[in-house]
C-alpha cells in the first residue's frame, strides 16, 4: 500500500509517522516551499499526548514544552471561579503539555525525516486536483508559480490540507464554506516571569467585554528563569472574514478592553504590550460534513472538521484522526473499507465537538457566572454556582471531547 498525504502540518505529519509505524509506505506533499517557524502556542491535552507518545515523541515534547499543572478560571475582576488539576497532576497516565506550535511542528518534521527519509517530505507541491479509478488514486500538483508538477499515484489519498482544502471542495457538492462568528482572536507570545504555579493555564473574563487565555509554553528561555508566555485575547466584534493564522495586528486595537486587568498575580496590560508580534485571527468553523470519504480519498484534521479554537481541540483531533486511520489501515484487507471505518469512528465524534465549542466550551462557565452575578464582584461564589455544577461542566466537555480520565487511561489498541 502507498498513501499520498496532502499537507505537511500537524495532522499530516502525525499521520505519516503513524503510517510508518504501521509498516505502510507514504509520502507527504506540502505546498510551502520551505518551512518557517509560524504561529504561537497550543495545548496538547492528555489524549493527544497519549497518541504522540505512542509514536515515540514524549521525551521531545516534554523537553520543548511546559507540563501543564492546572487550569484556572477567573472573572474579569480577578476573582477565582474554578481551579482544576490537569494531566498527571489530575491522575491521568499522560501529561498535558503547552508548547509553541513551531516547536511541535519541528519535532514532527524531524521525526518524519529521521524515520521515513528526507524524500518522504516533498515541499513546494500544492495539490490542485485528485482523481481515482478502481485501482489507484492520482494527485496533481502545481508549484508556487502555478506551473504543473509531476503527479503522484498511490493506493489512497488522505487530504490534510487544512481549512481551505482543495480536496474537500472537490469531493463535496454540499456547502463547505467556513461559518464566521462575530469574534476576533489576537494572539502573541511574551518573555516574562512565571505566574501562579509557573505551569498554570488561565482563562480570564468572557468575550462579552474581553476574554484572555494565558499559559507558558517554554521554560527558562534565557537562563534567568524567564518563560515564553502564550496569550490569546478574544474580542467580540465584527471581523473581515480573512482566515489566516499569521496576519499581523497592533495591540492598540484591543488593549483598552483589558487595561484594568492588573492583578496581584498577573499584570495583563504589561504582558500583552511586551509581545514582539501580535497576530489576528477571525473565529470561524464549519458545519459538520455528511461524509469525509469518497472511494480511495478521505479528509483529516481541519480539512475534515474545522472547529473553533476553544478547548484545545484543533491539533488534538487531527492527531487522533491520524493514529486512528493508520491503525485501521494496518488491519484492512481493502484500504477503502478502512477509510469508511475511520469516517464512522471519527466523523460523529468531531461533529459533537464542533457544536459544543460554539456554546459549552470550558471557559463558558465564566459567562454563566457573569450572568448570575450581573458582572459584579461576588463575596461568596457558592451563592451563584455550586461545586457540583462546576464539576458537571468540566466532565461534560471532557466526555464529549474524548479526554475523560477513565477513557484516556484505558489501554490503547495493541497495548499502545
Amino acid at each position: 500500500m502507498d498513501a499520498i498525504v496532502i499537507g505537511g502540518g500537524i495532522g499530516g505529519l502525525s499521520f505519516a509517522l503513524a503510517l510508518h509505524q504501521a509498516g505502510i509506505r507514504c509520502r507527504v506533499y506540502e505546498s510551502t516551499p520551505v518551512y518557517k517557524p509560524l504561529g504561537v502556542g497550543l495545548n496538547l491535552l492528555p489524549h493527544a499526548v497519549k497518541e504522540l507518545a505512542s509514536l515515540g515523541l514524549l521525551d521531545r515534547l516534554m523537553s520543548a514544552g511546559v507540563e501543564t499543572r492546572e487550569i484556572c478560571f477567573y472573572t474579569r475582576h480577578g476573582q477565582l471561579v474554578d481551579r482544576e488539576a490537569r494531566g498527571k497532576h489530575a491522575g491521568y497516565d499522560w501529561p498535558q503539555i503547552s508548547i509553541h506550535r513551531a516547536d511541535l511542528h519541528s519535532i514532527l518534521v524531524d521525526a518524519v525525516v529521521e524515520r521515513l527519509g528526507a524524500d518522504a517530505l516533498v515541499m513546494g507541491h500544492r495539490c490542485v486536483a485528485a482523481e481515482q479509478n478502481e485501482a489507484a488514486v492520482t494527485a496533481h500538483f502545481q508549484d508556487s508559480s502555478k506551473e504543473a508538477l509531476s503527479p503522484a499515484r498511490g493506493t489512497i489519498l488522505v487530504a490534510c490540507d487544512g481549512i481551505h482544502s482543495v480536496v474537500r471542495s472537490q469531493i463535496h457538492s454540499v456547502d463547505t464554506q467556513l461559518r464566521f462568528h462575530d469574534s476576533t482572536q489576537y494572539r502573541g507570545v511574551t518573555r516574562a516571569r512565571p505566574f501562579l504555579s509557573a505551569a498554570s493555564m488561565v482563562y480570564i473574563g468572557t468575550s462579552t467585554t474581553a476574554k484572555l487565555v494565558v499559559y507558558p509554553i517554554r521554560n527558562n528561555i534565557d537562563g534567568s528563569g524567564l518563560q515564553l508566555i502564550n496569550w490569546v485575547a478574544e474580542i467580540s466584534k465584527p471581523n473581515d472574514r480573512i482566515r489566516d493564522w499569521n496576519r499581523a495586528a497592533h495591540i492598540d486595537e484591543f488593549i483598552d478592553r483589558v487595561s484594568a486587568w492588573t492583578f496581584d498575580w498577573l499584570d495583563v496590560p504589561s504582558l500583552l504590550r511586551a509581545a514582539d508580534t501580535v497576530l489576528e485571527y477571525p473565529l470561524a468553523d464549519q458545519d459538520p460534513l455528511p461524509s469525509w470519504t469518497h472511494g480511495r480519498i478521505t479528509l483529516l484534521g481541519d480539512a475534515a472538521h474545522p472547529m473553533l479554537p476553544r478547548g484545545s481541540n484543533g491539533a488534538a483531533q487531527a492527531i487522533i484522526d491520524g493514529t486512528t486511520l493508520a491503525r485501521l489501515l494496518a488491519n484492512a484487507d481493502d484500504p477503502r473499507h478502512a477509510l469508511k471505518a475511520y469516517e464512522a469512528a471519527r466523523l460523529d465524534a468531531t461533529s459533537k465537538i464542533i457544536h459544543m465549542n460554539r456554546t459549552r466550551y470550558p471557559d463558558a462557565i465564566l459567562r454563566v457566572v457573569e450572568e448570575r452575578t450581573a458582572d459584579q464582584p461576588f463575596e461568596r461564589l457558592d451563592e451563584f454556582i455550586s461545586q457540583d455544577e462546576l464539576m458537571q461542566w468540566r466532565s461534560t466537555y471532557q466526555n464529549v471531547a474524548g479526554f475523560s480520565q477513565a477513557k484516556v487511561n484505558e489501554p490503547s489498541v495493541n497495548g499502545r
